[in-house]
């Protein structure tokens, strides 16, 4: 079986940008959250804000997305970004010993901040960082070492560099000019979640590019959403020690 390079993120951390350019490469073939699209819209949907007349998908499962992928690496190395929390139930030894595991990480103000944004109701349960932090800590258990860890802000500051030290991480080569591409791309070709209405931006960028880092201010969302992002600061923190 070949490689499955997996990418595990949390919401609103430019995964999909980072999985954009994984696609302008060629060499891989690349899923958009696989696992996510089965624990929201499969057969038996596992999100807790769930409720009947929901959208699911009949014969689709944790269960089929990982024979889907198993399928897809018989023919040929394989990228895919995705959510720890998907899949927190379905973690083992073997499971996990068949990917080559990085993580993407994001200041938490800045993703719970967009998630209010775009799901006011958003529960907590779907917001990930203790799930990743997790995830990370049972790998260097398991693996004797550390999986890489790229940070956003560092990535779109130096996307150059930071991607360079990816590739290398994985033990792939380095394409450079994957890192920009033609404005007016579709990513709601590959998304599964209502038409593509969370990549809005990504469909009129040119590539991952320095970004100024903000400070996000809180102060101006209920007091839910504060807590909540109290709660995840230190499993962020944990893994921003360990970044590339």
């Amino acid at each position: 079986m070949h490689k499955i390079i997996v990418l595990w993120a949390v919401p609103r951390s430019t995964s999909t940008a980072f999985e954009w350019m994984m696609r302008q490469r060629g060499d891989l073939d690349c899923l958009h959250e696989p696992f996510g699209e089965a624990w929201y819209q499969g057969e038996d949907p596992l999100w807790p804000r769930f409720s009947k007349g929901e959208k699911t998908t009949p014969g689709l499962s944790i269960e089929s997305v990982w024979q889907n992928l198993q399928a897809r690496a018989q023919k040929g190395p394989v990228f895919i970004k995705d959510f720890p929390h998907y899949i927190n139930h379905f973690w083992s030894p073997d499971f996990l010993s068949h990917f080559t595991h990085c993580f993407l990480i994001r200041d938490p103000a800045k993703t719970i901040t967009s998630m209010f944004n775009k799901w006011p109701d958003f529960d907590e349960l779907e917001v990930g960082f203790p799930e990743q932090r997790a995830l990370f800590d049972l790998l260097w258990a398991l693996n004797g070492s550390p999986p890489p860890v790229i940070d956003s802000d560092d990535l779109l500051e130096n996307p150059k560099r930071i991607t360079e030290q990816f590739c290398e991480a994985v033990g792939i080569p380095f394409i450079e000019s994957a890192l920009s591409w033609e404005a007016g791309g579709d990513p709601s070709e590959h998304s599964w979640w209502d038409g593509g209405s969370f990549h809005a931006n990504l469909a009129q960028s040119t590539g991952l590019v320095a970004q100024t880092r903000r400070y996000v201010e809180l102060d101006k969302t209920p007091e839910r959403v504060q807590r909540v992002h109290r709660r995840m600061q230190p499993h962020y923190a944990h893994l921003y020690k360990h970044r590339l």
